[in-house]
């Protein structure tokens, strides 16, 4: 699987986006976030890639100051009430170990996670024991992921394994006391 459809994979992701309405107000752009009703300077998104709702279809564009949106072809003022959506980030942890895993591995894991009603981007803590260690070298070793959707808390061990075979299982553990394992050997 190349990065490219890493991305797509991610992207599809429920709460892959915040989404919703600016306001010119005070000579600044205000964006307000639909799911918790906050408001934010669109100032803190300059230079970032933001999307439109236009025409019944999300476009990318770039935000520059005055409440400009760069397209590859055009230039779109914002208007009042328009429909935004921001990419939200992955914790940084989180998105190496994304990196890291293979890519059957990574389809098991966030499979999983979404048919427990989790997206990747719930992730309010990762410990990534990968990181600290030489991939040059046989390894071993656990990480800890911690997920709120809002109803429920989800904590997943990931316990990896990379000799001659690799091994990564998956044990999801929900506060309601549900718990899954998978495991992926290749």
């Amino acid at each position: 699987m190349n990065r490219q459809h890493r991305m797509r994979l991610l992207e599809s992701q429920v709460r892959a986006f915040t989404t919703g309405n600016i306001e010119y107000i005070n000579n600044q752009w205000v964006f307000f976030d639909d799911e918790t009703e906050e408001a934010a300077s669109l100032d803190e998104y300059l230079h970032h890639e933001i999307e439109v709702f236009q025409n019944k279809s999300w476009k990318k564009g770039i935000l520059f100051e005055d409440g400009k949106l760069g397209f590859a072809d055009d230039i779109y003022f914002l208007k009042n009430q328009d429909l935004i959506r921001i990419r939200r980030h992955l914790v940084y942890s989180l998105e190496r170990l994304i990196e890291d895993l293979q890519d059957d591995a990574l389809i098991h894991f966030i499979t999983t996670l979404n048919s427990l009603k989790f997206s990747i981007y719930d992730c309010i803590y990762c410990y990534n024991h990968l990181t600290f260690l030489n991939k040059n070298q046989p390894n071993s070793g656990v990480n800890f992921i911690v997920f709120d959707n809002q109803e429920l808390i989800c904590t997943v061990q990931h316990h990896f394994t990379y000799y001659e075979k690799n091994s990564d299982r998956f044990e999801f553990t929900l506060n309601s006391g549900k718990r899954l394992i998978i495991e992926k050997i290749s």
